[in-house]
Parts: structure tokens; C-alpha cells; sequence
């Protein structure tokens, strides 16, 4: 960010490295036992290239697991004759995996725990007759990872022109300002697409501003974030208490 934009987009909860690495896997479905490392090494360090150029706070734990992934990448790629020696000689990349499944597990727990108070709170405790919550939806829309945003404004990002962030570009697009016309976009459609808001932008920094501006509107809890499917498009929406 230059210094005619000085807004700063403070994040309260952040997800760690070890869901960054589960998205990637899940993201192009791979095995989780035979990681190729040194395609979700190249991934891994795209997406922090891309927080890094969002001025977002990184914990250190990002850059301990960047070190990780880069040292488990050289090993694996001197011969075996020429890695150094351990006492019971291991795939370079199991430590990782044990971390990742043990994590997996303990997440997947933590969710499964989560649904079962969202189900308990929907349940009374006196049956009544003609009681009926309503159809599920067609589509289930679900609250969206920090990560598929990242992707989303990578994807969008790798699609507009090449151009420097010129300080003629920041004196005529801020976070500010951008928040201000989401939140017009919300009154007047009632949500609106990601994609499709930030496809129609020409220049980076417009892009980078409206990027900021959505993530601080999600943590005031002015606009959620919804996803239909996996990794299919987000669509913003007004945040309503539950």
C-alpha cells in the first residue's frame, strides 16, 4: 500500500498454515500421504506473496512454514545417497503429513461438534403439531475461508493488465472509499459477486483497495461471505445476527 492510502485492514481471527496446506490439497484434490512438495511449496508461497501485497498481518508461523516446505523441498531433491543420515530413514515430507492428518482430525472434530450445537438450538423441547422450519434450500450457501477469498482476488488479479501501482492510481482509489460503494451495492441488489466486482476493474490498486475494503466489511460483520459449492463463485450478502 502506498502512503496516500494508509488504511490498514486489521484481521481478528486469521487461519494458520496448516489450513492454508489443507486448502491447497483439497484445492486440486490431491493425496494428502504423497504430497508433491514442490507444487504446494510454489502454491504456498503464491498465496503468501499475494497476503504480503495485501499488507495483512502474517504470522510467524506462516514464514517458519514457508523455511519448512523449502528445506523438505531440497532434501527431496539431492539423491538419496546424498541426504543427511537418520536413524530410521523416512519420507522427508511425513513429519508434515503427521501434523497435517492429526490437525485434520482435530478440525474436522472441532466442526462436527459445532453442527451438532447449531442442530441442538433448532430442537425443542415440546413437541407441537403444525411446527415446520421450512425447505432446505436448493443450494446451501456456506461461510467462505480467508484462503478462498485470497484465491478468488488471485484468480481476478492474474486476469488484469500489468500496469505499476503509479501514486496516480492510489489518489484515485481507497479503502474508504470502496467500502462505501459495497455497501451501496448491498442496499440496491442485495448482494453482489465477487468475481464479477472485481472484473470489472482495470487497474491493480482499484483491485487491492476493493479487496481490503471487503475483508474489513466482513470482520465488522457488515458483509458475509457465501460460497455455493466448493471452489465455486462468492457472492457477498448483508450480515444478519443470528
Amino acid at each position: 500500500m502506498t502512503n496516500a492510502d494508509p488504511y490498514k485492514v486489521e484481521l481478528d481471527v486469521f487461519e494458520g498454515p496448516l489450513d492454508l496446506l489443507l486448502y491447497l490439497i483439497k484445492q486440486d484434490e490431491l493425496d494428502i500421504y504423497d504430497i508433491p512438495i514442490e507444487r504446494i511449496t510454489r502454491q504456498y508461497m503464491q498465496y503468501l506473496d499475494i497476503m504480503k501485497m495485501l499488507d495483512l498481518n502474517i504470522a510467524g508461523e506462516f514464514i517458519v512454514m514457508a523455511a519448512t516446505l523449502m528445506m523438505i523441498k531440497s532434501r527431496m531433491l539431492l539423491p538419496v545417497e546424498e541426504r543427511p543420515e537418520m536413524e530410521d530413514e523416512e519420507d522427508p515430507r511425513w513429519d508434515l503429513v503427521r501434523q497435517l492428518v492429526e490437525y485434520k482430525k482435530f478440525k474436522d472434530a472441532a466442526m462436527h461438534l459445532g453442527d451438532l450445537e447449531a442442530r441442538q438450538e433448532n430442537m425443542f423441547s415440546r413437541t407441537g403439531e403444525g411446527i415446520q422450519l421450512g425447505p432446505e434450500p436448493d443450494i446451501a450457501l456456506e461461510d467462505v475461508s480467508i484462503f478462498d477469498l485470497i484465491s478468488a482476488f488471485n484468480e481476478a488479479l492474474k486476469k488484469a493488465p500489468r500496469e505499476e501501482l503509479k501514486e496516480i492510481f492510489a489518489e484515485q482509489f481507497t479503502v474508504a472509499d470502496k467500502i462505501d460503494h459495497i455497501m451501496g451495492l448491498m442496499r440496491q441488489r442485495g448482494k453482489a459477486s465477487l468475481s464479477r466486482l472485481l472484473a470489472g476493474m482495470t487497474h491493480r490498486y482499484e483491485m487491492v483497495c476493493t479487496f481490503l475494503a471487503i475483508l474489513e466489511l466482513i470482520r465488522l460483520k457488515q458483509v458475509r461471505a457465501r460460497q455455493s459449492g466448493h471452489f465455486g463463485d462468492i457472492d457477498l450478502v448483508p450480515f444478519e445476527e443470528e
